[in-house]
């Protein structure tokens, strides 16, 4: 059994992604901000931790996440929030998260980002672009943190129901890719430690998630 900690575990993915560890027999620990977030990781099965990662230091989320085997942060500022917060949050949060599970001895550490965001972003949208660099420099720092790092970068977010099959590569093509299904690659991330050292876009598609990851672990 792997217990995981889960940076911003109220997010929709991070929902998706409780439910998937908890039908493998996994051990989470849910990070959120307040109670009531708390308290949907205690409903999913998981053990709910309150703490604010923008008002918070290293030190006391190591404590928060020391006996954790893994480090998963899917923590975003989210739509409606300002520049500001998606420096607060997507970076710095990631850099918190990253220099806290050093503090606590845990090597393993699986990010969440986004597809796209090393490609040039235009200026007319000052929110959208101060997201991707953020989310561009956490995966930079997170490559450099000397940690057991994997980055997995969705494209867009669907509800849909996941159909457990996935474009996964380097670099693919702009698409969607339903939560539930970016939730099983997390997982299936955590447990194969082929996977260290990666950094993957994936989209919705038609390969068997197991597989697609297991082709490109092979051609590494």
């Amino acid at each position: 059994m792997t217990r995981v900690a889960i940076i911003g575990a109220h997010g929709k993915v991070a929902q998706q992604l409780m439910r998937v560890l908890y039908d493998l027999g996994d051990d989470f620990v849910g990070v959120v901000r307040n109670d009531e977030h708390a308290d949907d990781v205690y409903r999913l099965g998981g053990e709910g931790v309150l703490l604010d990662i923008e008002h918070s230091d290293a030190a006391a989320l190591a404590g928060a996440i020391e006996g954790c085997d893994a480090v998963v942060f899917s923590a975003g500022a989210g739509p409606g929030s300002g520049i500001e917060r998606k420096r607060t949050v997507d970076f710095g949060g990631s850099v918190l998260a990253q220099e806290a599970a050093r503090q606590a001895g845990v090597r393993r550490f699986v990010q969440v980002s986004a597809w796209g965001v090393d490609a040039p972003v235009d200026d007319s949208d000052p929110v959208w672009k101060a997201y991707v660099e953020a989310k561009r420099d956490a995966d930079a720092a997170l490559r450099d943190s000397g940690l057991d790092w994997t980055i997995l970068r969705p494209g867009g977010l669907t509800t849909d129901e996941g159909t457990g099959r996935i474009t996964l590569d380097d670099s693919v093509p702009r698409g969607s890719i339903a939560r539930e299904d970016v939730a099983r690659l997390i997982a299936l991330a955590l447990h194969e430690p082929a996977t260290i050292g990666h950094q993957w876009e994936v989209v919705g598609g038609d390969t068997p998630i197991e597989d697609a990851v297991r082709a490109l672990v092979a051609s590494a």
